[in-house]
């Protein structure tokens, strides 16, 4: 093929002969440039675009993001997780690059070691500890499906602690055991009670974490 001294060839609807999905466009004095991205689609595609922009509004609006692998769970079994998660949870399934790019633009920090594989994120409104039991509870009666990690409230966390934090006990026992702990600090215990619940399972996990220690 004889290219021309100037401008760009497009080929339209051209087969991808490196099995890669990329896209080689030639300039002008033989140099070329790709552009290349997961599953061998643009970020500049509309769809794309709207589908991130989705994500990150819901990575702002959230007080938690656990991230899961799915792999091999059913549309069924699917739709009985989102009903086990209830109404203040929104789990989205949607590619690496795309929850990567919303939480950057939305400011929340991930663990880009937990973004393989196909991944569904759990985009908690409510309370994190509810979403982390039922979470915990379908993944025990579904072996397909892994928690990961996520961000509570800023903080990366890894599989285990939100496995800790599936195993706090329900608000008002966890502030009454937080208070006895701060015990001799009336001014902490009490504003404990007025504290988020994601402030309060994080807390008791730190706390757990510092009495394994001992």
């Amino acid at each position: 093929m004889q290219l021309p001294p100037y401008g760009v060839v497009k080929l339209r609807h051209a087969p991808c002969l490196c099995g890669t999905g990329r896209v080689v466009v030639w300039w002008p004095g033989g140099h070329d440039t790709d552009r290349h991205q997961e599953g061998g689609e643009s970020m500049a595609n509309p769809k794309n675009t709207a589908s991130v922009a989705e994500l990150t509004a819901r990575f702002e609006d959230a007080s938690a993001a656990i991230l899961t692998e799915y792999r091999g769970l059913t549309v069924a079994e699917t739709t009985e997780l989102r009903k086990a998660l209830g109404a203040d949870v929104t789990y989205s399934v949607a590619k690496n690059t795309m929850i990567k790019l919303a939480a950057k633009q939305a400011g929340v920090e991930l663990d880009d070691a937990q973004l393989t594989g196909p991944t569904a994120v759990a985009f908690v409104r409510g309370e994190a500890v509810d979403a982390a039991k039922a979470l915990k509870a379908f993944s025990g009666e579904h072996k397909l499906l892994v928690i990961k990690g996520g961000n509570m409230d800023g903080n990366i966390l890894d599989a285990a602690q939100v496995q800790a934090i599936a195993e706090l006990d329900n608000r008002e026992t966890t502030l009454a055991k937080l208070a006895g702990a701060l015990k001799g600090l009336p001014t902490k215990a009490a504003g404990l009670f007025n504290a988020p619940a994601s402030q309060v399972a994080r807390l008791a996990v730190a706390l757990q974490d510092k009495k394994d220690a001992a």
